[in-house]
């Protein structure tokens, strides 16, 4: 199966979590944050949202750095990703 985002939503998926410290201390699953980077899985087509014409800056293929609490999680064959809005995505992340 495949996500096609409508409108100015991108789906994402997390970069795995940190398991120790830069220290070297190994961390607890419940010690864990939330991971805040993202690679850009599917991009909706922007358009005229809410009365507002949406270009989209992000591409398949990217890292991002997405907002906390930001996005609608879901599960697709096993994978978990999660719909967000563009405007939640905060930075592209460039190597």
């Amino acid at each position: 199966m495949k996500i096609q985002p409508l409108g100015d939503r991108v789906v994402i998926k997390n970069v795995g979590a940190e398991e120790q410290t830069k220290g070297g201390i190994l961390l607890a699953t419940a010690a864990k944050e939330k991971p805040q980077m993202a690679l850009v899985v599917a991009v909706g087509p922007g358009g005229n949202v809410d009365g507002k014409e949406i270009v989209m800056n992000v591409k398949e293929g990217q890292k991002v750095i997405y907002s906390k609490y930001a996005g609608t999680e879901v599960k697709l064959d096993g994978e978990e990703y999660i719909l967000v809005k563009q405007a939640d995505i905060l930075a592209v992340v460039e190597e």
